[in-house]
Parts: C-alpha cells; sequence; structure tokens
C-alpha cells in the first residue's frame, strides 16, 4: 500500500499491484484518475482546470447541496452543483488497508466566504474512497450538524472513458421515468439499451436494476448503488461541448460517458444530528 500526498493531490495504489491506483485533487476531492493495472478509467478534459480556481471537467466531481442551478429556495443563490466541488476538503488520512480506503472532509469552516454565506447550514461531509484490484468505491456521508433541518441532494458525477461511444450501450434503465433536459420533456424510458447518437442529458429516477456500460455488446462497467436511487447519463455531443472552454480535444465526447449515481429527482430532508450515507461502486469489467 502506497500513499503520495503533495500540496494538492493524493495518490494511493496497491501493494499487489502498484499500476493500480486512484488519484485525488483536493480541491473538490475530484477523483482524477483511476487506473487498473495501469489502464485509466476514467475521462478528464486536457484542458480541465486544476488550479482551484474552477470546477474540474473530468474525473468524479461531486455535486452537493444541490443538482444543476435552482431558481428558488435555500439553493438558489448558490451556482450550478453547489460548493463541494469548487472547495478544498481536508485529506483525514487511510481508514482500512483491505479493500485500501482513505477518506477526505469538508465543513462549512473550508466553503469559500461568498458560498458560505450563500448557503448558511453546518454540516459535515466525509467522503470516503475505497480502491480494489478491479473495483472503486466512493461513499458520502452528509451530518446535519445544525440546528434546524435542511434539504440537500448529492451526485457522482463520473466521467467514464469508454473506447467509441458509438459502440456503448447503458442497461438497466427500462421501464423508468426520465427526465429529459435536451427535449425538455418527461416519459418512461422503454429501450432496453441506452445509446448515444447525439446530446443525451437525463434523469433517470428510481432505478432498481444494476447497471451496466456495454461496449460493442461486451461488459465493460458495471454500477451498483446504495442509496441513491438516480442515474443520470450526459454526453455533451458536439455542439454543447464546443461551448465548453475547457473540453478537450473537441472530439472527447467520442471517448466519454457520464453515468452517474446520485439522489437528484427529490430533495433529502435532513434533521439536526442526523447522518445520511450512500455510495457507489463502479468494476472494471
Amino acid at each position: 500500500m502506497a500513499i503520495e500526498q503533495t500540496d494538492t493531490t493524493v495518490t494511493i495504489s496497491l501493494d499487489s499491484d502498484p499500476s493500480t491506483s486512484v488519484t485525488v485533487l483536493l480541491h473538490g476531492a475530484n477523483v482524477l484518475s483511476w487506473k487498473v493495472g495501469g489502464v485509466e478509467k476514467l475521462w478528464l478534459s486536457e484542458k480541465a482546470i486544476l488550479d482551484s480556481s474552477k470546477a474540474v471537467r473530468g474525473g468524479i466531481p461531486l455535486v452537493f447541496p444541490v443538482f444543476g442551478k435552482a431558481t428558488e429556495g435555500p439553493t438558489a443563490a448558490l451556482p450550478q452543483h453547489g460548493f463541494a466541488r469548487l472547495s478544498p476538503w481536508e485529506f483525514l488520512g487511510k481508514t482500512e488497508s483491505s479493500p485500501l480506503t482513505v477518506q477526505f472532509g469538508l465543513g462549512p469552516e473550508s466553503v469559500p466566504a461568498a458560498l458560505a454565506s450563500a448557503w448558511p447550514y453546518d454540516f459535515t461531509l466525509v467522503y470516503t474512497i475505497a480502491l480494489s484490484e478491479t473495483s472503486l468505491k466512493t461513499s458520502m456521508s452528509v451530518e446535519n450538524t445544525s440546528t434546524t433541518a435542511w434539504d440537500f441532494q448529492v451526485l457522482f458525477h463520473t466521467y467514464f472513458r469508454i473506447p467509441d461511444v458509438s459502440t456503448v450501450a447503458v442497461t438497466g434503465l427500462a421501464d423508468t421515468v426520465v427526465k429529459d433536459k435536451v427535449s425538455k420533456s418527461e416519459y418512461t424510458a422503454a429501450a432496453a439499451d441506452v445509446t448515444i447518437a447525439a446530446e443525451v442529458d437525463r434523469v433517470y429516477e428510481n432505478v432498481a436494476a444494476p447497471v451496466t456500460i456495454t461496449s460493442a455488446g461486451k461488459p465493460f462497467f458495471a454500477l451498483e448503488r446504495t442509496n441513491v436511487d438516480d442515474v443520470v447519463v450526459w454526453n455533451p455531443w458536439t455542439k454543447a461541448s464546443t461551448n465548453m472552454g475547457d473540453f478537450a480535444p473537441a472530439e472527447g465526447y467520442q471517448t466519454m460517458i457520464c453515468v452517474e449515481a446520485g439522489s437528484v429527482s427529490k430533495w433529502n430532508a435532513l434533521q439536526p444530528g442526523s447522518i445520511w450515507e450512500a455510495s457507489q461502486t463502479m468494476t472494471a469489467l
């Protein structure tokens, strides 16, 4: 087991295979890299900004306490996707050796002042990352340390690296309610497989089935979820990716797909002193 820490990142790797590793940027506790046997499993933009001035384009950004951009309510003053991905997290250290597990923490005292004042509640977030030979588990603990209740949403905004988006499908999403942000409509998913041939930005609600990403008909990633019932599928395709200044290369949409486990279709109410926990486990197949 190896843990390497710099001023900005933490990298962990397995004793049994040092080429299996995870690198986390302290800004946002954003996972930048997950390698299995030296093979990168996450997509990171070549123009991703890593100097703490903005959110990272790629890897696994963390969304809290709001998904998207609220127009009313307590989170309306926050930027899109909230402040967790814009804040410096503290490395709390290793908690287990098998699987190799580390934790990161965030409280209101570490949130940039303008963002903290925009959502003035007390909280503690603990982000746990567990690495094994073929799997990566990310877990979030949300504790309300305020004297009043508050609502929140959480999302693991995972960018998977894939060989070719034209041969990729996401299974396990049929017969669920879909909020489609591209067509601005709501419907029930009918197709057994979700494929990508244009811009896709959808929230699949209350997904009960296991979710698998296939490539050329073969299983490529498996996604298990605990206490996060929604799955977001996103690929910006050509027009939307061109409009993002930190998205590169231009054809990068062909080798990435976001399949994001979260609790975003409704608000989670958390009472004072209560803790909410959830996790996702990604397995490279």
